[in-house]
């Protein structure tokens, strides 16, 4: 139908061209549907692809014990839950894994979602309130973001403040400005999901305590992935579980999974439990992705050698694209990216390695800075040393031929 047949609401999405165009130069990169994911590779089109773009960071997706455990638990309890928490949807499940990873994070008490989104939409919205102050780093992922947008598009009078990406100096000048007995949150995320950098945990809430403020931090890129045994930022920074207040983690990462949770004392989850809307108001984490991230837990805890040859490949990765003179930013983590600034070049690098088998993820404005393209990649535990070479190959000799190194 024409555009005039559209009440006036639609008329927006016939000025939305840009996907248009540049699907009609070949070097449309989003929604590539894999038929078949095995370890390192997935298949797309019917050919076989190098994986260099999950966040699949321990390799756990395609685990066998991971597969019977979903298996198992759908046997027992269903395919759903049909129902939120609040009502028939908490299952016993739901409760043993909040349990195991309350203890595996070092807090009391942890809660969990269907999403990881969702965990970050339902807490903070849950947490903040009219005149309350919360301060984000600027490179914080989105759904922090919207999770403080829910609050003030319901609440209304929420302070934000945004300090520069990983600036002590710039975090207590805000800090400086808001009233000392005025309620404050810091939100950060552990590992940062484009940068691949660490926040400063200990320094940030050391100037927590001084201004008063709490702090809760986005372990999402960060569990499974930093600190000796995969326990994530607080690990990484000598393992003091009190370096945060409120800790959350998605499932849909080193898990495995989907869903996510958030971790802290007691009376701070039975008080998110009871004000997060999207928990309240959405069915509950599916029985077999409850189990299968409870496996996920179990194999963490006892594999630490996964986290080990993780941060191996990290270290590899890291360093074969700066030797081939790549920008890869501050990345200290599996997550590499390839600071390119330009969206053409960006769309065209990815496409010369989709087609010479490297799956790989160009990112562009908003999810990153004006002028910052860049391919985003990362490894996985399951890599080899010579995959991860295969993959340093054909990006350097296609960014080489585009004249990006």
């Amino acid at each position: 139908m024409s555009r005039d047949n559209y009440a006036t609401i639609f008329h927006k999405c016939f000025e939305f061209t840009a996907a248009t165009e540049v699907r009609a130069t070949g070097l449309y990169p989003y929604f590539k549907p894999i038929s078949r994911s095995e370890g390192s590779k997935v298949y797309i089109d019917g050919r076989e692809m190098l994986m260099l773009g999950s966040n699949n960071y321990l390799g756990l997706a395609n685990d066998a014990r991971m597969k019977k455990a979903a298996e198992e638990a759908a046997e027992r309890y269903g395919t759903s839950c049909s129902g939120s928490r609040f009502m028939n949807g908490t299952l016993d499940l739901h409760e043993e894994l909040e349990r195991k990873l309350a203890h595996f994070v070092g807090k009391e008490s942890a809660l969990c979602f269907t999403t990881g989104y969702q965990t970050n939409l339902g807490a903070l919205s849950a947490l903040l309130n009219r005149g309350d102050h919360v301060i984000v780093d600027k490179y914080d992922h989105a759904s922090i973001m919207d999770g403080i947008f829910l609050a003030e598009g319901s609440k209304k009078g929420i302070n934000l403040h945004r300090f520069k990406h990983n600036s002590l100096k710039d975090l207590e000048k805000i800090l400086q400005k808001i009233p000392l007995e005025a309620n404050k949150l810091i939100v950060i995320d552990g590992v940062f999901s484009m940068e691949g950098d660490i926040a400063p945990l200990p320094e940030i809430k050391a100037l927590a305590d001084q201004y008063r403020a709490g702090v809760y931090l986005d372990e999402a890129h960060a569990i499974g992935v930093i600190g000796n045994t995969g326990r994530g930022t607080c690990e990484h920074h000598g393992n003091d579980p009190q370096l945060c207040d409120l800790l959350m983690c998605t499932f849909s990462k080193s898990f495995g999974s989907i869903g996510g949770f958030v971790a802290g004392d007691e009376i701070l989850i039975d008080y998110i439990k009871h004000f997060a809307r999207p928990l309240i108001f959405s069915a509950s984490m599916p029985p077999a992705n409850i189990a299968a991230t409870m496996k996920a837990l179990e194999i963490i805890e006892n594999e630490p050698e996964r986290v080990a040859k993780l941060q191996h490949n990290a270290k590899r990765l890291i360093k074969g694209f700066t030797d081939l003179g790549f920008n890869v930013g501050t990345s200290e983590t599996p997550i590499v990216p390839l600071v390119i600034g330009d969206n053409e070049k960006t769309f065209l690098l990815w496409k010369a390695a989709f087609e010479r088998g490297l799956y790989v993820n160009p990112v562009i404005s908003p999810a990153v800075p004006p002028q910052r393209a860049l391919l985003r990649t990362s490894c996985m535990a399951i890599h080899s040393d010579e995959e991860i070479d295969t993959a340093l190959q054909i990006l350097g000799e296609e960014a080489q031929k585009l004249g990006v190194i």
